[in-house]
């Protein structure tokens, strides 16, 4: 029977997120789940996680069995518009070193694309993304 916490899984993914971005300098950062008004001025980064809907179990006997889940991290980073892409690039190198073809608590991490300049973007704000693929395996038991 699977058993993997989809829960358990975005928290790992989030934690790795805001202890990297309470270090110097500090970036606020906004989840799916939370308001968030930017100040102007103030740089921050989105954190989108989704559960992809290409979940497998491989072939095998009843006792091993192995589940396959993926996602997609999707970090939306945004500073101040007019001033250039610097500030917002750099942000975007920190995060994308941070998941780089890594394993973190059983999520194995591909390589990062991104960050790309996005042309939706709020008022006042410069924005990129990254988008990082994911998946976890669990071996399945009866």
């Amino acid at each position: 029977m699977a058993a993997t916490d989809l829960n358990t899984v975005r928290k790992t993914i989030e934690e790795t997120l805001v202890n990297e971005l309470a270090n110097s300098p500090q970036i606020p950062i906004v989840f799916n789940n939370m308001p968030y008004i930017s100040k102007n001025k103030s740089s921050y980064v989105q954190c989108l996680t989704t559960f992809g809907s290409s979940n497998y179990l491989t072939q095998g006997s009843n006792t091993n069995s192995t589940n396959n889940v993926t996602g997609l991290l999707t970090l939306n980073i945004y500073t101040e518009e007019g001033v250039g892409s610097g500030e917002n690039l750099i942000i975007g190198k920190r995060l994308r070193n941070l998941y780089n073809r890594t394993t973190i608590s059983n999520v194995i991490f591909d390589a990062p694309v991104g960050p790309e300049i996005s042309q939706s973007t709020p008022e006042g704000k410069f924005q990129t993304q990254i988008r990082i693929t994911f998946e976890i395996y669990e071996t399945l038991s009866s």
